[in-house]
């Protein structure tokens, strides 16, 4: 049998380029929707994929929550009609403007943000009075990712000032987890539960004060079958709509198919053993080891000992058979930064090219 990814007319692909295949897409979303008991608790996030079409076949699948990072990507969800949208993000300066022109542009999509201060939740507040809208939030607590956020412990106080301030919305709580990566399941899962405790006791609290309780959102893709167990807790896997190298290497529990690749040829032999290959810092994420940035499934035995903005420099061994122009299909170990560095995705059904997706969500700015 032909292997999954081979690409019969590959040879009309310039390189490097991305290239998506949609029936593995679609069995990632239909995978998520089962681990998980409610689909209104399923809130993926689109950092990963940044495209229309991904979001459109989510939408299709009924899904209707989603999670986005910036005002692009917020931008691209209101676009496909999105019904419900957290850009996890403290939305300061010019910002924050934008964010409330997106609320403007897009009613049919119920926006919110992230705020994990007093002085931000009052700015937000004052800004929403003044434009005559109502801004929903989320309050950012700090798990121990030690990012952004407030800690648990300290978060009350922000609870109840932002549930009196006019002007905003007060939703629930945000608590990511993406400090916790473990590939051993069981300690995964003893992590996590140790860094749910101290919101856990928040929210007993606010249950004694009489308050409204919160909606919590909560856990990525290593921690999503932990988080999916938890009853009304929304979730927030991003990764697994194209899954990669390190987390099909960390999350074996996880059945995810890989769904994204970035074909490369060789484009010279420099010297007896080497060789070399399109694939430099702008065509694949570079912030891991040389040697966990991508995985050629048809050259596994390649060992990088370079890499620079255009090339990747791979020992092949003595005598080996490779020559210029021979393709290969690469893996990435981290998928969604990669995906930022092309601005489209080039599909293959049936192992042909059939059309392309827009990364348009990788731009800082759509029309907002």
């Amino acid at each position: 049998m032909t292997d999954w990814y081979i690409i019969d007319d590959v040879e009309q692909l310039d390189t490097p380029a991305l290239v998506v295949y949609p029936d593995r897409v679609k069995y990632n979303i239909e995978l998520v929707k089962t681990i998980i008991n409610d689909l209104d608790r399923l809130r993926p996030h689109v950092k990963t994929h940044k495209s229309a079409e991904v979001t459109r076949l989510m939408l299709q699948a009924g899904i209707t929550k989603f999670k986005c990072a910036t005002i692009a990507e917020a931008e691209m969800l209101g676009m496909c009609k999105a019904l419900d949208v957290l850009l996890a993000y403290q939305p300061t300066g010019p910002k924050l403007q934008r964010f409330i022109n997106l609320i403007n542009a897009y009613p049919q999509t119920s926006f919110s943000c992230l705020v994990d201060n007093a002085a931000t939740a009052k700015l937000i507040a004052g800004e929403a009075v003044a434009n005559n809208i109502l801004i929903n939030i989320y309050i950012d607590l700090n798990i121990g990712m030690n990012r952004t956020g407030i800690l648990a412990e300290q978060a009350f106080e922000l609870y109840k000032q932002c549930a009196d301030l006019r002007g905003i919305h007060l939703m629930g709580l945000h608590a990511y987890d993406g400090h916790i990566h473990d590939s051993d399941y069981k300690l995964r899962e003893l992590r996590s539960e140790e860094s749910m405790l101290p919101l856990y006791d928040l929210m007993e609290k606010i249950a004694q004060q009489g308050l409204k309780a919160p909606v919590l959102i909560s856990g990525g893709s290593p921690t999503y079958p932990i988080m999916a167990n938890k009853p009304d807790l929304e979730c927030s896997p991003g990764t697994f709509v194209y899954w990669d190298r390190g987390y099909q290497l960390a999350f074996a529990e996880q059945p995810f198919q890989t769904a994204a690749l970035i074909i490369a040829r060789v484009i010279s032999l420099p010297d007896d053993g080497r060789i070399c290959i399109d694939i430099g810092h702008k065509s694949v994420s570079a912030e891991n080891d040389i040697t966990k940035r991508i995985y050629f499934l048809n050259a596994p035995e390649l060992v990088f000992i370079g890499q620079s903005e255009e090339h990747l420099i791979a020992d092949a061994g003595i005598n080996h058979t490779y020559k210029v122009g021979n393709v290969l299909y690469g893996l990435p170990y981290h998928i969604c930064p990669t995906i930022a560095l092309y601005e489209r995705a080039i599909t293959i059904e049936d192992h042909r090219i059939m059309g392309e997706w827009k990364n348009i969500a990788r731009d800082r700015k759509l029309t907002i």
